[in-house]
């Protein structure tokens, strides 16, 4: 599990508004606000969506992770089974919903509407976390239909902090291979 030991705030820009010990305290849980941590692949967006969801269960949130690819076809699942408003039930029972690796994967439209429809059911409601490596203007690109895309990013970022991850992967500059002569 990744926790904030360790974790280092270095590459990372915050807005003046947010400070890493609200970070560190899951402080914008209670206020329902979103974060949107946005920056290069393997920056560590995905390991402080998890200190950060880690630590609102520690503060007795209850938190949802998915990978939102996952989330996507457990949507699409239960919509097959006539059981997607009962899962979307479970869904608002989360102080917290982490949708990890936003747009690594291009959605039906079918994903895309429900989808959208998690994320509309959320605004102030409950709090979301999305990692990205993605520009807002390319979210088209997943969910096919400019509209539908302008009205998730018009109810995501309203209430949303944007981090941005500037630093080079932490994979790469810890890589075995660079050990050669």
């Amino acid at each position: 599990m990744k926790t904030f030991d360790g974790y280092l705030f270095d590459e990372i820009r915050l807005p003046a508004e947010l400070s890493v010990n609200e970070l560190k305290e899951a402080a914008f849980i209670s206020e329902k606000k979103n974060l949107i941590l946005y920056g290069n692949v393997g920056t560590g967006k995905t390991h402080l969506a998890t200190a950060i969801g880690i630590e609102a269960c520690n503060r007795g949130k209850t938190v949802r992770f998915f990978r939102t690819a996952t989330l996507v076809n457990q949507l699409g699942d239960a919509q097959k089974k006539g059981e997607l408003n009962r899962f979307l039930k479970q869904l608002s029972k989360a102080d917290l919903l982490i949708c990890d690796e936003w747009g690594y994967v291009p959605l039906d439209r079918d994903g895309s509407k429900l989808l959208f429809q998690v994320i509309s059911d959320c605004y102030e409601q409950r709090s979301v976390i999305i990692t990205t490596n993605l520009e807002f203007s390319k979210w088209v690109n997943i969910f096919y239909d400019e509209q539908m895309t302008a009205a998730m990013i018009d109810r995501l970022v309203h209430h949303s902090y944007l981090l941005l991850f500037d630093g080079q992967s932490y994979r790469i500059k810890n890589s075995l291979m660079k050990s050669y002569p």
